[in-house]
């Protein structure tokens, strides 16, 4: 039996009840992208009316703290008057010229700032936009096609990374799209030597997110990154950070920062613009110079760095310029994990904690999550009736057993504290049952 058809008694919120309804007649499957749905967990999604600081509020006026952080977005938390107000004068000069502006320049050098290994840079609008420029200014670049990726890791749905995928598979992506990728098992050093002794010479380049978000979160193995780098450098192969999910959340300069890499691209988006649509791609100077009008490797896009969003992700970055920011992310994750921690140990339950700054997975896995074989063990069926205990609680996760969850620096203590005590509620439900 799948979560969707659990006989549990999921929540219900009437006004969203009858808004998911009414929407699906208009939309498919009542949503935008199939991530915001709730097939994986059952019920009617939940449709909310405005975001504020650390909290949503849905169409019949219950309030939630906010985990789902927008999806990653969020990382200041919603609704910040400094983002709000830069957006506001941006709108009022005109929210998209198709011509170049200050504001490109401005938001280049803070994210320089940030991040020195964006020599070059450009932006887009979505971190799917931004792999799939990344991905066709290496293959430009280096003449050569095959791209490496890694089983269960999630770079957005362009056809060149979806198409060899397992766990989000697609009708409609042709066969040929598929023949140039190789998927190897992520935290496994020997399967990447193996890779590259098989298709020496062919590869163009090796996708990777530093930290995996889509199959719970999963940090790399202590000098996993390294190995991977060296041997990208000793096969002459292009190194691409998929850093959508990590960038400027785990740490200010993304998980290269954390790690200590250098990536010759990085792809970013989410956090960068602090609640505006955005994506970035970026690295070597010389790889970057490839790209037209210079260059051979076509990328183009009308909003691509509009006004609008350049002033959101500029007051965002000078706000994450400040270290307290950071410090307080990390804080409340700490205090976070460290009382669920407590919970799950004293009851022993089938439960895992992983986190990376200020990403976390509350996995249900009798065993920790390294690759995407783990992630198969992980019980969908209770994360899902765990999900509707939170909503009766107040609490907002991703409506997925897999995905990422956020913080934000806009989480009080005792917002953290009744999380604690709803989640530890919630799991008590659970496995009570």
């Amino acid at each position: 039996m799948s979560p969707a058809q659990a006989s549990f008694k999921t929540f219900y919120a009437e006004k969203s009840a009858a808004f998911a309804a009414e929407i699906e007649k208009l939309i498919p499957g009542g949503v935008d992208s199939p991530f915001r749905s709730f097939k994986e967990v059952g019920g009617h999604t939940i449709f909310f009316s405005k975001a504020q600081g650390a909290h949503l509020f849905d169409l019949d006026g219950n309030k939630y703290i906010d985990f789902l952080g927008a999806w990653g977005p969020a990382i200041l938390g919603h609704c910040v008057p400094e983002i709000t107000e830069a957006c506001k004068q941006a709108l009022e000069l005109g929210p998209v010229f198709g011509s170049p502006h200050q504001f490109e320049f401005e938001m280049a050098k803070h994210l320089q700032e940030a991040m020195p290994g964006l020599e070059m840079m450009r932006f887009v609008n979505s971190g799917t936009e931004a792999v799939m420029s990344a991905v066709r200014l290496a293959r430009g670049y280096s003449g050569k096609d095959m791209l490496v990726m890694f089983e269960g890791c999630y770079h957005g749905h362009s056809d060149s990374v979806l198409a060899s995928q397992t766990h989000c598979s697609s009708a409609g992506i042709p066969e040929i799209s598929k023949g140039n990728t190789v998927l190897v098992p992520y935290n496994d050093q020997d399967g990447m030597k193996e890779c590259f002794r098989k298709h020496k010479g062919k590869i163009a380049a090796v996708l990777i997110e530093p930290v995996a978000g889509s199959m719970g979160v999963i940090p790399p193995d202590p000098g996993y990154l390294k190995a991977v780098e060296e041997l990208c450098r000793e096969e002459n192969v292009l190194l691409i950070f998929d850093e959508v999910l990590t960038g400027l959340r785990v740490a200010r300069g993304g998980a290269q920062a954390l790690y200590d890499i250098k990536p010759d691209l990085s792809c970013l988006g989410k956090a960068l613009g602090g609640g505006m649509a955005i994506g970035a791609y970026g690295g070597r100077a010389e790889i970057m110079q490839a790209l037209e009008p210079i260059g051979k490797v076509y990328q183009a896009g009308t909003f691509s760095g509009n006004p609008l969003t350049m002033a959101g992700g500029i007051a965002t970055l000078k706000l994450l310029r400040n270290p307290s920011m950071y410090e307080k992310l990390e804080a409340s994750g700490k205090q976070l994990f460290d009382g669920l921690a407590e919970e799950i140990k004293k009851k022993n339950l089938p439960v895992q904690l992983q986190r990376v700054g200020s990403m976390f997975g509350i996995i249900f896995c009798k065993h920790p999550v390294r690759n995407f074989r783990d992630s198969l063990d992980i019980d969908a069926h209770s994360f899902a009736r765990f999900y509707h205990e939170l909503l009766k609680r107040g609490i907002y996760l991703p409506p997925s057993s897999v995905d990422a969850a956020a913080i934000s620096a806009a989480h009080s203590s005792e917002d953290i504290e009744q999380a604690i005590s709803g989640i530890c509620d919630a799991l008590g439900f659970v496995f009570s049952a």
